[in-house]
């Protein structure tokens, strides 16, 4: 069984994340000009540090800049103000130690499961042999359980079996940092809850830093190890920082018996409440 905070408190846990200084992001500012002259404020001076292998969840309303925060750490979004630094170098464009994956698939319809993920794999790791990439792609579609549709189009494929191309193709150029925008939300609940399980398991044996962006607060809490709570926009900041104290590897059915997990629900369902109600 899942062990309480009072019943871990002073256990040390193999897994727990690594809070140095590995993403940081400082005073981050996002603005676009108004045909008035004035600017329309997105985020208003952001600041967070994520370890090098954290699992953090971003949860708050639309228009609060979810996505925006997340385009910026990918460098696909440049800030207005402020910066954000990986391992001290701040990010200014895109690069392969920070790959995305996005809720609507992305897969290029006239390629192979097998051959968008080789693209990739093409594309990054170049001084790898082709014995070594012929490997790499099917050591991530295993890892998906995708094999049996290696030779499919996507207009072969369920919606699930789509995403989880989407996310063999991201972890198979071995990122630093996955960046994943709403990566559940299309998908039916049933399906929903298998992916969710195969990511946690993937993370869980090969530990990265991760992003996400989630409208659930079930999922935030099943999966990561802080959930960070956007205040509304316009001028969005971080309104509130919630640590998930549960030790990996999780289950969701024990979790559910916990009252703690209920009292961690119930504590970010209020905190989107108040603000859903707040004009800010």
């Amino acid at each position: 069984m899942i062990k309480s905070r009072s019943q871990f408190a002073n256990t040390t846990d193999p897994l727990a994340p690594n809070r140095s200084e590995f993403l940081v992001i400082e005073n981050l500012v996002k603005a676009y000009p108004k045909p008035d002259g004035s600017e329309a404020v997105i985020l208003d001076d952001v600041n967070l540090t994520i370890g090098e292998d954290e699992y953090i969840s971003i949860i708050g309303h639309s228009g609060c800049g979810k996505s925006t925060l997340l385009k910026i750490v990918a460098g696909l979004d440049r800030a207005t103000a402020g910066s954000v630094q990986l391992e001290g170098r701040e990010i200014r464009k895109p690069g392969s130690e920070r790959m995305m994956v996005f809720q609507h698939y992305s897969l290029l319809p006239w390629l192979t499961v097998r051959e968008n993920v080789r693209l990739a794999v093409d594309e990054v790791l170049h001084n790898a042999t082709r014995a070594e990439k012929i490997s790499i792609v099917n050591e991530h579609l295993n890892m998906v359980n995708l094999m049996a549709a290696a030779d499919k189009y996507p207009d072969e494929l369920s919606g699930g079996m789509k995403q989880r191309v989407g996310i063999a193709r991201a972890l198979a150029i071995r990122p630093k940092v996955l960046l994943m925008d709403e990566p559940f939300g299309a998908l039916d609940a049933l399906t929903r809850g298998k992916l969710q399980r195969q990511v946690l398991d993937i993370w869980e044996s090969h530990r990265q830093a991760v992003m996400m962006i989630t409208h659930d607060v079930d999922e935030a809490l099943y999966m990561s190890d802080r959930i960070v709570m956007m205040t509304n926009g316009p001028a969005a900041k971080i309104g509130e920082i919630l640590e998930v104290p549960f030790p990996h590897p999780r289950n969701m059915q024990e979790l559910r018996e916990l009252p703690e997990y209920y009292e961690l629900r119930n504590h970010a369902l209020n905190f989107l409440d108040r603000h859903f109600s707040q004009d800010d």
